[in-house]
């Protein structure tokens, strides 16, 4: 009860920024609860001095309710019909993240942003925006700034290709399936995608984007997985490297990313679920609770984040941001006419 007692403020404060964020997130779509959240959170920080008992509930939301919220993402994942548009779209989504996470190493090296602020921007940008930044801060041990400034980040590029996209699209002569194809691919945020293939569908009646737009947008998703990996090992082989190991205080089990094994379990129960008659909206509870927790550890890092400090150092990483919106954006257009789908 004493640990409960510890966190139970912070949890409460962040969860009163996360219920007015999630409501204004349903009726902005195209900004979401997320980035409200880190903006009520950031202004609350400023005129909120004594933090002693909410610090390590906000922490805690921060942290592991963050990892609840991936875990729980894989319920909205249903693995069959990933399979089925995937087989189209897995050329073009790899393309994509591939880019994205070399512009943003070419990036990193040029105008030296930092190494973590880097990794979050390319992952956000080439896999799912918020939520791959929520699976990926952890294992690299991102602090709450450079989770915020990743964010702000993808949010401000989110609204932009929301806006834009569909107009693009139609002055190109995009197919339906192209475009369902661009938005999946080269839209970060799965809010933005919704929002752009629902702007094109307006325009193209019957056109059928949306559910298209959306599955490719999911397979991206998938990325997580590898992504998240590869990223744990390399923090063993800098661990190891630091002499942790023979320090005695190196511990795989301290990096590896677990919930993201817990994430795929989660993936596999829907997919199998749904094959054995189960309707899928049965797990539509659980995809908005995931959602709403990420609501929520964005408010708390909205709680830890200096605006002031963000602001000055935004330039570099929107820079990076910027950099690889375009590549994607241009990448995925330039695969989909190799492929004869344009």
């Amino acid at each position: 009860m004493s640990k409960v007692s510890k966190l139970a403020p912070g949890v409460a404060l962040c969860l009163v920024i996360a219920v007015p964020s999630w409501l204004l997130g349903k009726k902005f779509p195209i900004v979401g609860g997320a980035v409200f959240a880190i903006l009520i959170g950031m202004v609350i920080a400023i005129f909120y001095q004594n933090r002693n008992k909410t610090k390590d509930g906000i922490t805690y939301t921060s942290k592991k309710i963050l990892q609840y919220a991936v875990i729980l993402l894989g319920f909205g994942l249903n693995l069959s019909e990933i399979a089925r548009v995937g087989a189209t779209s897995l050329p073009i989504i790899i393309s994509t993240i591939a880019t994205s996470l070399i512009v943003s190493f070419v990036i990193h090296k040029l105008l030296a942003v930092p190494s973590n602020i880097s990794t979050l921007v390319g992952v956000g940008s080439s896999i799912c925006g918020g939520s791959a930044i929520a699976a990926t801060a952890p294992v690299i041990g991102a602090d709450d700034e450079e989770i915020a400034q990743a964010i702000s980040v993808i949010f401000l590029f989110n609204v932009i290709a929301a806006l834009i996209f569909p107009t693009m699209g139609n002055a190109l002569g995009l197919s339906n399936q192209g475009f369902s194809l661009f938005a999946g691919t080269a839209v970060n945020d799965t809010s933005s995608v919704t929002a752009a293939a629902s702007a094109w569908d307006g325009m193209h009646p019957g056109a059928g984007a949306l559910e298209e737009a959306t599955i490719v947008k999911l397979t991206r998703t998938l990325a997580i997985i590898p992504i998240t990996l590869v990223l744990a090992l390399r923090q063993t082989a800098k661990a190891k490297k630091a002499g942790g190991e023979a320090k005695g205080s190196f511990s795989l089990t301290k990096i590896f990313p677990f919930f993201i094994l817990f994430f795929v379990l989660a993936s596999i129960i829907t997919t199998v679920s749904v094959s054995a008659g189960v309707d899928a909206s049965v797990f539509s509870p659980l995809k908005e609770l995931s959602k709403f927790f990420i609501v929520m550890a964005m408010g708390a890092i909205g709680l830890n984040t200096n605006i002031v400090k963000l602001i000055k150092t935004g330039g570099k990483p929107i820079a990076m941001g910027f950099c690889c919106w375009v590549a994607i954006a241009c990448v995925s257009l330039g695969m989909q006419h190799l492929l004869g789908i344009w």
